[in-house]
């Protein structure tokens, strides 16, 4: 054949429902020619479900019924969802007279050949909707059974008759020759015409090898990975997406049994001229993965792999017998039946070979092994061990990268070691462990060989006078806060009442402060597209007074997201959602920082968080905590009337627009219940009691008609005054709980002498009460508002939490 066709392979995954064949259509209509094959797998859990079918059916059981009834009614949703018409009849008619057909081959007794056919109807199936679906698009195309080209003889690794599979698909091809074919992947027929598998991985092996039989020019796999990474990005999120890879460093990555590739996949690569690469069919145009022919030079490690579950099967020699001739003698007879080792390590002290194998290829190798060992006198044992994980290091001349050695035998120091091995031709360094958690593993062994800045999002929740403040102040920090911690910084979100922005490319903190044009947004899509962002952690920094924000903490706790809050509500919110959002970032591993809630800028919590951890115990806390009833307070001594104070105060800004706010006392309680749970008590609102200072006259209505009425407030608070001063006391509006669960939040009289009685205006103090603190109170005193102080504490708690992360 002329080597002008192009060879594309779907998997399960790319097809798992109507919307993923219509995005694999138009990758098929934007990335292949009139001229090209396309390879396919079943969609999506379809062979698993037709393997439980074969498992109920064998059984005699009920539920095979079900179940072939359950994937019925999923191909014919697939059919009726992207078909029209007459095509959409036909494929319904011709789906029942397949199923018809698998009805009647289950009621028999099951051979491994009618077994092989009945797995065969998910290929078939998907071939066939493809086709007709690209036909419905106005594209020529048609369906091919492969097992009308490939011809393969059953064996644990059946391997495809190349000359004879070409001669019979020039035949299928001819009239074809502007058809997009689209082709079954996974079967074969042996000489007899019974269905054969290709083993595993066989789809992606059956694609290359088509490319082969056909001369193409390139053969493409789309899955839902845009390739080979520097690491699984599933355990390593930094992981970084190989852009290129040798033939040579591919072929061993394979053959150390990566997910992405697979050996026998690239044996018809090597034996023909066609490229390869590897594509995501969910993100065509976010890179690939080109397998190169010629040899890279780097001379070191590019990619970090394992394996969380491997085997050993361990041959033991007579103390006299050569170790090397014998492993060569039996590697050659493992290879002829398909199960050649990922890893082989010789003993020599013990004479004994070790040969490492995946759970599910060690049974059959040891199998063969004990077959080849069993006339053979000089072999004294066959073992086959489970329970042990695989790590190893791929590139090109790793094994003579000083540097990288060191840092993995390094890592590997701490780890229950077997042996470490290293690849003849220096394409590999492997060690097996005793069974281990390999994430963690694989995080330190990519970020000790390949060290580059953490990258970190942030979502902005709130632009308003502490949100505007605060991205004057990252502006300015960034840079340090970067170098510090090797990270990097990127304001990738930013929200408020009117809607929001996200750009994971991020924005200059400036573009804004100086104004930014909100969009409308729905909460999940816009969850699910911040869990889809490039980074290595993302930080929500909450800086508005939304409970409906707040609500949203566990989900953010779910989805690995870090908090940091100057949002009071889920701290101060009914215990059971308090314990929930703490338990949820406890589960996922994330953080929730919250300092700024109670006294902006001033370290209350991590001061208490200091004396519980370094085993003090806290017995009360009380203080002011509010910076508007502080100043009000300070200055109401009876020469000017209370009202004229308060209009000073909300013409100065120093309350809420809504002075109520201030006055009801409900901040203060939040603050309160906030710490008292973070001193270790569980309790809830309805455990304070709360003085309101605004009369129940006043709580209805606008902020405007109670300015109105505030001369409403004067009689009260000066009768309270009056009988303060002829006490000699002074009025401070305070809060306090003790270690027995009482907690109040009031007017207080006060000796004037009192550490609450004399502050700076808008001061807040709290006085911590411990074992070691109890006749002579810690005092934390300062600013507990204003927008640069409480910017500062949202700062300071991304500084802590970037230290937590580094």
């Amino acid at each position: 054949m002329k080597q002008t066709r192009h060879v594309h392979k779907f998997g399960g995954s790319s097809l798992a429902d109507p919307n993923c064949f219509r995005r694999v259509a138009n990758i098929i209509d934007k990335h292949s020619s009139s001229t090209d094959l396309i390879v396919v797998s079943a969609a999506g859990k379809t062979t698993n479900r037709l393997i439980e079918i074969i498992e109920y059916a064998k059984d005699g059981d009920n539920a095979a019924a079900e179940s072939l009834a359950s994937l019925s009614d999923f191909q014919r949703n697939l059919a009726t969802d992207l078909l029209d018409g007459e095509l959409q009849a036909d494929a319904l008619a011709a789906l029942d007279n397949d199923l018809t057909r698998l009805a009647l081959i289950l009621e028999n007794k099951l051979d491994r050949y009618q077994t092989n056919e009945i797995l065969s109807f998910g290929e078939v199936w998907s071939a066939r909707l493809l086709a007709t679906y690209l036909k419905q698009l106005g594209l020529k195309a048609s369906w091919l059974d492969s097992r009308t080209y490939l011809s393969a003889e059953m064996s644990v690794q059946p391997v495809v008759d190349i000359n004879l599979s070409r001669e019979k698909l020039t035949q299928q091809l001819l009239g074809r020759e502007q058809d997009r074919v689209v082709i079954t992947g996974f079967f074969a027929a042996d000489s007899e015409g019974h269905t054969v598998t290709l083993g595993r991985n066989g789809s992606d092996y059956s694609a290359t090898v088509t490319g082969a039989i056909a001369n193409a020019v390139s053969t493409t796999i789309w899955s839902d990975v845009a390739g080979v990474f520097s690491a699984d990005p599933r355990k390593v999120k930094n992981a970084v997406l190989m852009e290129r890879l040798s033939l040579d460093e591919a072929a061993e990555l394979s053959r150390l049994g990566s997910p992405v590739l697979h050996a026998r996949t690239l044996l018809p690569v090597i034996e023909s001229s066609q490229r390869l690469s590897l594509r995501s069919s969910y993100a065509p145009d976010e890179g690939s993965t080109q397998i190169v022919r010629r040899q890279h030079k780097l001379g070191a490690a590019k990619i970090v792999t394992g394996l969380e579950q491997a085997c050993i099967i361990e041959v033991e020699l007579e103390a006299d017998q050569d170790l090397a001739l014998a492993n060569t003698a039996l590697q050659a007879d493992l290879s002829a039946h398909f199960v050649a080792p990922l890893v082989v390590h010789q003993d020599k002290k013990k004479n004994i070979i070790r040969l490492v194998y995946t759970p599910e290829v060690a049974d059959s190798a040891f199998d063969v092994a004990k077959a080849y060992a069993h006339p053979l006198p000089e072999i004294k044992s066959v073992e086959l061990r489970a329970g042990y994980s695989m790590v190893g290091l791929v590139g090109n001349g790793v094994s003579d990268n000083a540097e990288q050695c060191y840092r993995f035998y390094r890592a590997l120091s701490t780890q229950p070691l077997e042996f470490i091995q290293a690849c003849e031709r220096k394409l590999s360094l492997v060690a097996v462990t005793r069974e281990i958690l390999l994430e963690p593993l694989l995080k330190t062994l990519h970020e000790a060989l390949f060290k580059r800045p953490k990258r970190i999002g942030l979502v902005l929740f709130g632009t308003g006078n502490i949100g505007g403040q605060w991205l004057k102040l990252i502006q300015v920090e960034k840079a340090k806060v970067e170098q510090r911690f090797n990270q990097k910084l990127t304001l990738c979100g930013v929200f408020n009442h009117l809607g929001g922005i996200v750009d994971f490319d991020g924005f200059e903190p400036q573009e804004i402060s100086n104004g930014f044009t909100p969009e409308p947004f729905i909460w999940e899509e816009m969850l699910s597209k911040l869990k889809r962002h490039p980074f290595d952690d993302l930080v929500v920094l909450d800086i508005t007074a939304s409970e409906s924000v707040s609500r949203y903490y566990p989900e953010f706790a779910s989805r690995h997201f870090h908090v940091i809050a100057a949002n009071k509500f889920a701290g101060s919110a009914e215990l059971a959602f308090y314990n929930e959002v703490k338990q949820s970032f406890a589960d996922h591993g994330s953080h929730w920082l919250y300092n700024a809630t109670v006294g902006a800028g001033l370290p209350i919590q991590p001061t208490l968080a200091m004396l519980q951890g370094s085993g003090d115990t806290i017995q009360g806390i009380s203080g002011i905590f509010s910076g508007t009833l502080s100043w009000l307070f300070q200055q109401y001594d009876g020469s000017i009337a209370f009202s004229e104070l308060l209009d000073q105060a909300w013409q100065q800004g120093l309350t809420e627009p809504d002075p109520r706010e201030d006055l009801s006392g409900n901040d203060v309680m939040r603050k309160l219940l906030i710490l008292a749970r973070e001193a270790g008590l569980n309790i809830e609102e309805k455990d304070i009691e709360l003085q309101s200072l605004v009369p129940e006259e006043l709580q209805q209505g606008s902020a405007d008609d109670f300015m109105q009425k505030t001369h409403l407030l004067d009689e009260l608070l000066a009768e309270k005054l009056a009988k303060a001063t002829k006490q000699g006391k002074v009025l401070r509006y305070v809060a306090r709980f003790d270690a027995e669960g009482k907690a109040t939040v009031g007017l207080e009289a006060l000796a004037d002498n009192h550490a609450f009685a004399n502050l700076l205006p808008c001061d807040n103090i709290f006085a911590i009460e411990t074992n070691w603190y109890r006749t002579n109170p810690l005092i934390i005193q300062g600013p507990g508002a204003g927008r640069e102080v409480t910017a500062g504490a949202i700062q300071a708690d991304l500084i802590s939490l970037c230290e937590k992360l580094a």
